[in-house]
């Protein structure tokens, strides 16, 4: 591969050494060559690396560090093999000590704050963001795994921002029950008519396998529908119906956003965007059944079982509707106490993010799997007339660049 001299325009596959800056969302670091940005995998704020180019755009690069000519004291061995350049994709930050890993997150969500949220840096230092581990450890813990599969048949895990599959015969991240799974290399059999293979292993002990064609889903191995446990109760759910993939993580979300929220009896509540009632159910034990709580769902699988787990509580309402739709035709109405708000990776956006600050809640619980989306909608609420009150940070995704992380929204004048 050619190395490129000083001066140089690089081109993809191109060799260029950078010293490497800030960490950046994304699961990357910035660094400059003459001038340009260029996001380096792989790497750690202050080493020193032979950083090989990926992808060449207009304005920026991207390059994976292949060769650590001076290394940070946060940087560790991978413990997966498959886990590197040109590699898995999957997780971004083997190569970074757990502790580290958490100040990593913590300081790409302060950025996101600043930089999208529109707060000022004593602002972010009041608030006190930092995001903190889950029961566990790093490894161990992902309790839902799809699996894609090469024209020869044989399971793996994507390359980064690739779709070429990379044939693994473990992933460390599976909870043990799912690596114990006869379904990789070498003592599980090829897959040549599938497309895919998904895998759950539910905190109530189910597991399933189930693979995926063009012509759909077929279950091969354990019960269609799995037992979870969180929040006090048994769930019951399709077990390709979405569920937090974090043991430990419905939990301690519910934990967060009661803490928060601080409901208290007789209050009514909107779960906008509630999946399968996980936050319905917490709050209606606090408000009580002279209350009201209404969930909004569009996905058809969520909705049936919310209504199906939530049958017991005569205070939700579970309305099967996009959320931006409920709001807008006046599915949902007012007068409401809380709202809590768990929408998907690109975020609640503007017309719902205005909508519920116009609707006389006293508070919001904002669920976020994504910093850069969570932020714009603050600015959004910021704009309506309300602060962020607290924010915490939760490491559901170790190794992984990904963070969760749950936010107070209170009306200014509170």
């Amino acid at each position: 591969m050619a190395e490129t001299a000083a001066g140089a325009i690089p081109g993809e596959a191109d060799r260029v050494e950078l010293t490497v800056g800030a960490v950046a969302h994304g699961g990357h670091c910035v660094a400059r060559l003459d001038g340009q940005v260029v996001f380096v995998r792989h790497a750690l704020p202050g080493e020193r690396v032979v950083a090989e180019i990926t992808e060449v755009h207009r304005g920026f690069l991207r390059a994976d560090a292949i060769e650590i000519v001076e290394p940070a004291a946060d940087r560790v061995t991978p413990p997966c093999p498959y886990a590197g350049p040109d590699r898995c994709g999957g997780c971004d930050l083997q190569h970074v000590a757990p502790a580290a890993q958490l100040d990593w997150k913590t300081a790409v969500l302060r950025e996101q704050l600043l930089r999208l949220g529109g707060l000022i840096a004593e602002e972010v230092d009041r608030l006190d963001v930092r995001v903190t581990a889950l029961p566990g450890g790093p490894l161990g813990w992902r309790s839902r795994v799809r699996y894609a599969v090469d024209a020869a048949g044989r399971p793996g895990l994507l390359k980064h921002r690739s779709h070429e599959v990379v044939p693994i015969d473990r992933c460390l991240i599976a909870v043990p029950a799912l690596q114990e799974l006869p379904v990789l290399p070498p003592a599980g059999p090829r897959w040549p008519e599938a497309d895919a293979v998904e895998t759950v292993a539910s905190t109530g002990g189910d597991v399933t396998v189930r693979t995926v064609t063009g012509a759909g889903t077929t279950t091969v191995r354990g019960p269609e529908t799995v037992r979870e446990v969180a929040a006090g109760r048994q769930w019951r759910l399709p077990a390709d119906t979405f569920w937090q993939v974090h043991p430990a993580a419905a939990d301690a979300l519910v934990r967060t956003v009661l803490e928060l929220l601080e409901p208290a009896p007789g209050e009514s509540a909107w779960d906008l965007y509630g999946g399968a009632g996980l936050f319905a159910a917490a709050l209606a034990a606090r408000v009580g059944t002279g209350s009201r709580i209404t969930l909004v769902e569009s996905a058809p699988a969520g909705v049936a079982a919310a209504r199906d787990n939530l049958r017991d509580l005569p205070q939700v309402e579970v309305v099967a509707a996009r959320v931006e739709t409920a709001l807008a035709r006046r599915r949902i109405t007012g007068p409401v106490d809380l709202v809590v708000l768990d929408p998907p990776r690109t975020g609640a956006g503007r017309d719902v993010t205005r909508a519920v600050a116009g609707s006389g809640a006293r508070a919001v619980g904002y669920v976020a799997c994504d910093p850069a989306a969570f932020a714009r909608d603050v600015r959004t609420f910021r704009e309506c007339g309300w602060r962020l009150a607290a924010v915490r940070g939760h490491d559901l995704f170790p190794m992984t660049q990904h963070v969760e992380c749950v936010g107070l929204l209170v009306p200014s004048a509170r």
